[in-house]
């Protein structure tokens, strides 16, 4: 089959598609029909580990459909391309007439579709859209979310940012059937993890959905033979912690804040949307001064005693960091930066390209 045929079909749905989905499920085969929803590249970590014991001559289940954000706009020339979920998939020869990518989990279509096929099993990893009942009542055996928190903490679009912007020691993954409200579904297993106090977002993400993976793999024979529905345990919600969605307008940082506040803010924005300060370059020489903007990459909590200048506002340069004064007599140490439309470099490369100019906070 040519690329460019391969790409209409992934692209929408068509008579291609609905006589796939009824030749699998009219298929004689006994393994339990799962269908996987997922879309960022840390959800193709999930479909591997399905696809791989999906293989297994012991498996009881087979991977009969995906369903993923439709293609979009991304990196250098900016061309539609499919998921990372979808993109895997295809890499992995999965049939592109059984990846569905409809705007909305709601989409008759698309249910029309997802019914035929009569999956017994839904299992979501970041998918990023609502289910509406009516998809909630087709898989026989329900959905099941592959959550990064331990559930009832940290519901909602954002748990792994807002867990590292609280600076918490601890999380985890959680293994949740899905209800109509948010996250609050019965959990099946939880999974822990301690939390490094330099690790950044997307790592710790990494982390928690391939630790979510393997807890998933493990308690599938449960959630098949129904034992896992039974012995799901109840959240409870008096105990429930909201994650809500980031905003681009949360990244500036206020050099106000204690510098753990701001270090951990640092490490939560990783990624997206990212960290931001305003600052003042001051040129002694030509009594000019100018405001940069800096982008905030990679940053610690220093000693008090690093904080140096004459004025409490003066930004200094300590052993390969630039030394920001904040609130509560805090330093925060900063080790790498990025300007405006460049590449993240060393806060030492930064400092050399001053040509002794002078720093100051706003």
């Amino acid at each position: 089959m040519c690329s460019s045929l391969m790409l209409r079909r992934f692209f929408c749905f068509n008579a291609a598609s609905s006589s796939s989905v009824a030749a699998v499920s009219s298929s004689t085969s006994k393994k339990k029909s799962l269908v996987f929803l997922g879309s960022p590249q840390v959800s193709a970590t999930v479909l591997d580990a399905l696809f791989n014991a999906s293989a297994a001559p012991s498996s009881s289940f087979e991977v009969a459909a995906i369903v993923t954000q439709p293609p979009s706009r991304r990196e250098r020339g900016r061309k539609m391309m499919p998921s990372p979920v979808a993109q895997y998939a295809l890499d992995r020869g999965f049939p592109s007439d059984l990846i569905f990518t409809p705007q909305r989990a709601g989409e008759e279509a698309f249910l029309s579709s997802l019914t035929t096929l009569q999956p017994e099993l839904c299992i979501t990893a970041a998918y990023g859209n609502i289910l509406p009942t009516r998809f909630l009542n087709i898989p026989s055996l329900g959905t099941v979310n592959i959550h990064p928190s331990l559930l009832p903490l940290y519901r909602g679009a954002a748990p792994v940012q807002r867990a590292l912007q609280d600076g918490v020691k601890g999380t985890g993954v959680s293994l949740a059937f899905t209800v109509r409200a948010l996250d609050a579904g019965p959990v099946i297993a939880r999974g822990r993890l301690e939390v490094d106090d330099q690790i950044k977002a997307p790592d710790l993400l990494a982390l928690l959905f391939s630790e979510g993976s393997k807890l998933l793999i493990s308690k599938l024979p449960s959630i098949f033979d129904g034992s896992a529905k039974v012995h799901a345990e109840p959240q409870d919600d008096s105990k429930a912690t909201l994650a809500p969605k980031i905003t681009p307008e949360e990244s500036w940082l206020s050099f106000d804040d204690e510098a753990l506040v701001l270090h951990n803010k640092v490490r939560a924005f990783a990624g997206w949307p990212g960290t931001r300060a305003k600052i003042f370059v001051v040129n002694d020489k030509s009594s000019s001064h100018n405001i940069l903007e800096l982008k905030i990459i990679t940053t610690r909590v220093g000693p008090a005693d690093n904080i140096q200048g004459n004025d409490v506002n003066d930004i200094a340069f300590v052993k390969g960091a630039l030394v920001f004064p904040c609130g509560g007599c805090t330093a925060l140490e900063v080790l790498e930066v990025q300007l405006p439309g460049k590449k993240v470099i060393t806060a030492a490369a930064f400092w050399n390209g001053l040509r002794g100019q002078k720093l100051k906070t706003l």
